[in-house]
């Protein structure tokens, strides 16, 4: 294989270069670091957008609609899909892509559809670096949708620029919008389904949540009874005397004034189309946040401390386990651990030992 061409066609945007490479990091196949290093210096240009939430609520059907109008403002788009694999067969149904029929032969969308191979928090093991393959082919938007994660499965905020978690208005009571975990990664919540009964209920006690995180859960809500504000309580609240007409408040106290980002609340209808504007228009407003305020920056540096970190866990653990006679030491001094002699920790211990030593055990 010639990895130069290869690179050469991907970055010209050829899509049958695109999917070769696709193949072959997602296998890990001989020479995929050297891709991906070569590919590096093109990197940067696309938005990356993650669409999480869980299963059922209409994630695929929104994605597609989130293609539909990136395209019609003329913009490459890449899709990647991820579907579970099966704990017992190791298996995997590749359906969201199912949902995506209608632009599945735009010639402006690529769609990619990767099993999750086990690997937890809503994400493919090599999710990320299929990531920089679009980016670098020259796509302008990457959407990736991830399993049907539960709240404890944060990856695709590590990987995204925009986080997106959709829910719908059968997701539960209030209780589940105060859980730390998922609720806490979005940047936008979009309530999928707002046609459904409970959604505008479902919407508000999300935003309350964001309130009583930010501490101005109650910014808006008007003066007890409407009660006149004394003076004391105008400096205590921050409504100044040219606020107060008559002795009574004009209106609320002004919103506190921050630099962070608060979360929107969107209401959409994938299947109708309805809303899906509004959710572009909150990931715009969103992009140009991260970039006056240096945070895309920021999250991409560390996207790159979390990817060099990885790269050098698994050539340590390959030298280890390759290179190196730990393995062959620790069978051994097996019989030493069953027979309670030994702890495993004491036993790894003396591996590190002489490991750090710089001797080939």
């Amino acid at each position: 294989m010639d990895l130069d061409l290869l690179i050469s066609e991907l970055v010209s945007g050829k899509t049958a270069a695109l999917a070769r490479a696709i193949s072959i990091v997602e296998n890990m196949r001989p020479g995929f670091e050297r891709l991906l290093g070569e590919l590096h210096r093109s990197l940067g240009r696309a938005r990356r957008i993650g669409i999480t939430g869980p299963p059922g609520a209409g994630k695929s059907t929104l994605v597609e609609r989130l293609v539909s109008h990136y395209r019609s403002s003329g913009f490459k788009v890449g899709v990647i899909a991820v579907d579970p694999t099966s704990p017992f067969t190791g298996g995997a149904l590749l359906g969201d892509r199912i949902r995506m029929e209608s632009i599945a032969l735009d010639t402006g969308v690529y769609i990619r559809s990767m099993a999750s191979r086990g690997s937890l928090g809503g994400l493919a093991t090599t999710t990320r670096e299929v990531c920089d393959l679009l980016d670098a082919a020259g796509f302008d938007r990457i959407l990736v949708e991830t399993v049907g994660v539960g709240q404890s499965e944060l990856d695709v905020a590590r990987m995204a620029d925009s986080t997106v978690l959709v829910l719908v208005p059968e997701s539960g009571d209030g209780i589940q919008t105060l859980k730390s975990g998922v609720m806490e990664i979005a940047d936008i919540f979009a309530v999928n389904k707002a046609d459904r009964s409970g959604a505008d209920k479902l919407r508000q006690e999300i935003e309350v949540t964001l309130g009583i995180r930010r501490g101005n859960a109650f910014r808006n809500v008007p003066a007890h009874h409407g009660r006149a504000i004394g003076v004391s309580d105008r400096r205590r609240v921050g409504v100044s005397e040219d606020d107060v007409l008559g002795g009574t408040a004009s209106s609320a106290p002004p919103p506190l004034r921050s630099s962070a980002w608060e979360q929107p609340v969107v209401l959409t209808s994938a299947v109708k189309g309805d809303g899906v504007a509004d959710l572009v228009a909150a990931l715009d407003r969103h992009h140009d946040w991260l970039v006056a305020s240096g945070e895309l920056d920021q999250r991409r540096r560390r996207r790159l401390m979390e990817r060099t970190r990885e790269v050098v866990d698994r050539a340590t653990r390959k030298w280890l386990w390759e290179e190196t006679r730990a393995e062959r030491l620790i069978n051994d001094r097996l019989d030493e651990v069953a027979g309670g002699e030994v702890s495993p920790y004491e036993l790894a211990q003396d591996v590190l030992e002489e490991l750090k030593q710089g001797e080939k055990i």
